[in-house]
C-alpha cells in the first residue's frame, strides 16, 4: 500500500502565549504538520531541538534567555538537522540580510496568515528558502545597500541565485532559470 508524505515535525517558540497558541493551533490544522513541542523561551527551544530534533522550528527572533538568532547561530553550530524559521513583529532589512547568511531556513513576519505559515514550513522542510513578502524586500533592500557600500563579498553566481531568493524563488526555480542543478543552487546559498 502507498504511503502519504511524510509528517514534517514541527517545533513552535514564541514568548507571548497567545501568538504561540495561533502557531500551534495552524500547525496541528494541517495534515501533513505535526507538532513535536511549544516552549516559551530559547533555551527551552534549543533544548528542544536537540531532543526532539524536528523537521522545523519556528522561532521568534524577540526570545528571552537566547533569542532567536542565538538560537539559530547555535543549531548551525551544532550542525543540528533542524531548519529553523524565524519570526519577527517588525521586518528589519538587516536582520533578514543576517538571519539568511547565517542560515535560517526563513523569515516571517508575524502578520502572515495560516495558510502561508504552513506552507512556508513546508517549504522549508523541503530545503528551501521561505521569505514573507516583507522579508523578500527586507533582502532585497539590504543587498542593494550592502552593494552600494562595499566591495562583493559575493561572487557573482553567489549574488545571482540570492537575488532570485530575495525573490522568493525556491531552489529548483533558481537552477532551471540559472541552469543550475538544485545541490550547486543550495549551496551558493
Amino acid at each position: 500500500m502507498p504511503r502519504g508524505p511524510a509528517l514534517i515535525r514541527v517545533l513552535a517558540a514564541d514568548r507571548h502565549p497567545l501568538f504561540r497558541e495561533g502557531l500551534v493551533r495552524a500547525i496541528r490544522q494541517r495534515a501533513r504538520l505535526q507538532l513535536v513541542d511549544e516552549v516559551a523561551d530559547g533555551r527551552a527551544a534549543l533544548d528542544r531541538i536537540v531532543r526532539h530534533e524536528p523537521d522545523v522550528a519556528i522561532v521568534d527572533l524577540d526570545l528571552r534567555d537566547l533569542d532567536g538568532t542565538q538560537v539559530l547561530n547555535a543549531v548551525v553550530r551544532e550542525e543540528l538537522p533542524t531548519r529553523v524559521l524565524l519570526m519577527s513583529a517588525a521586518v528589519d532589512p538587516d536582520e533578514v540580510y543576517g538571519a539568511i547568511e547565517a542560515g535560517a531556513a526563513g523569515v516571517l513576519s508575524k502578520h502572515t496568515g495560516a495558510r502561508e505559515l504552513c506552507g512556508a514550513v513546508e517549504r522549508a522542510a523541503g530545503g528551501d528558502v521561505a521569505l514573507c513578502p516583507e522579508a523578500q524586500t527586507g533582502l532585497a533592500v539590504a543587498i542593494r545597500r550592502r552593494a552600494l557600500h562595499s566591495t562583493p563579498i559575493l561572487g557573482e553566481r553567489e549574488q545571482q541565485v540570492l537575488l532570485l531568493v530575495a525573490e522568493g524563488k525556491s531552489a529548483a526555480e533558481i537552477g532551471r532559470a540559472l541552469h543550475l542543478s538544485t545541490g550547486t543552487v543550495k549551496t551558493c546559498l
